[in-house]
């Protein structure tokens, strides 16, 4: 019998099959096809947006290559003729009239002290929310989360007002005070917060258990345990504050009246840019300004350069568990 019905199987497979590897491989085409278009759909969206995130930084190089008389009729490429002259001149000019290294040595000072400060209370505030049980705690870590909401704008009079009343903003600053008023608003992040105490809740409680069985108190058990666990996390804060400081324009130009005190960013809008018309009114140098701001922004690459994978390891470790 069974020699009997194997051909009648094998002429069925034989009649059956085919038909069904052509239905197959003209699905795999059209996943194929699908698959490819979609990818070409993709890369053509993020070439695009790319290319308009990029657009201004290349234009701010180029710019400090021009003539002023040149990137003031909107040229985007600068002249070939005498371009190294043109070079030279914009950065020498930037130079000596810009005290880059006064400028510098604020932001560093204001940069540091806020990271590190931030760094101390993202640790501890992140912690007390991830580890310690206390009543009301998931209530006031969601209203926490809640004042991410409020723009940092509305936060401007308020904070102006309570640094003026502390006397920490006047004519006659000094440097305590004139760094005090840019670093002591930004010591408290809500996001670096949350971005550690996810991390934190990631960290198996029986760690935690082991710890107290050992007699380790809960402060031994967060600076041996948890912050060289959390160290991708807490990189990722520290280039993000410092990075934030840098960037910072709106606050320092208000609180910051001494201008022997400002950072960076506020000094490259400043008088030292500018020249004098006939007229006597100061007109901004654009060509100084592109100058002083591709000087700017060369420390920071480099340090994104260098700690990318920190940022992105951090930020996604964050992510995993809620």
């Amino acid at each position: 019998m069974l020699a009997r019905k194997t051909p009648l199987i094998t002429t069925k497979l034989n009649l059956i099959v085919p038909g069904k590897a052509k239905d197959v491989r003209t699905t795999q085409q059209k996943d194929n096809t699908l698959h490819i278009l979609s990818l070409i759909l993709i890369y053509a969206i993020l070439i695009f947006a790319a290319i308009i995130v990029i657009f201004p930084f290349v234009y701010m190089i180029l710019a400090s290559f021009m003539k002023e008389s040149v990137l003031t009729t909107g040229a985007f490429l600068p002249e070939t003729n005498n371009l190294w002259e043109d070079i030279t001149y914009n950065y020498t000019s930037t130079l000596e009239r810009f005290s880059y290294l006064k400028y510098i040595g604020n932001t560093l000072v204001v940069g540091i002290t806020t990271t590190l400060l931030c760094i101390i209370v993202t640790i501890l505030s992140a912690f007390a929310f991830a580890r310690l049980k206390f009543r009301g705690r998931d209530f006031l870590f969601t209203i926490f989360l809640g004042t991410m909401m409020i723009p940092g704008e509305m936060m401007v009079i308020t904070n102006y007002l309570t640094l003026t009343n502390l006397g920490l903003i006047s004519p006659n600053q000094n440097a305590i005070e004139a760094y005090s008023s840019m670093v002591l608003p930004f010591i408290a992040s809500v996001f670096y917060i949350y971005l550690l105490r996810q991390n934190f809740m990631q960290i198996p409680n029986e760690l935690y258990l082991a710890a107290k069985v050992d007699g380790k108190s809960d402060w031994s058990y967060l600076w041996k345990v948890m912050v060289p666990l959390a160290a991708p996390t807490l990189i990722t804060v520290c280039i993000l504050s410092l990075i934030g400081s840098w960037n910072a324009y709106v606050w320092p130009r208000q609180v910051t009246l001494n201008t022997n005190f400002w950072v960076i960013s506020v000094a490259v809008r400043g008088e030292a840019l500018t020249r004098l018309d006939p007229t006597g009114i100061r007109i901004p140098m654009s060509s100084w300004q592109m100058c002083a701001s591709v000087l700017t922004v060369v420390p920071l690459l480099i340090l994104f350069i260098i700690f990318r994978k920190y940022i992105m390891s951090g930020t996604g470790r964050a992510g995993i568990k809620g």
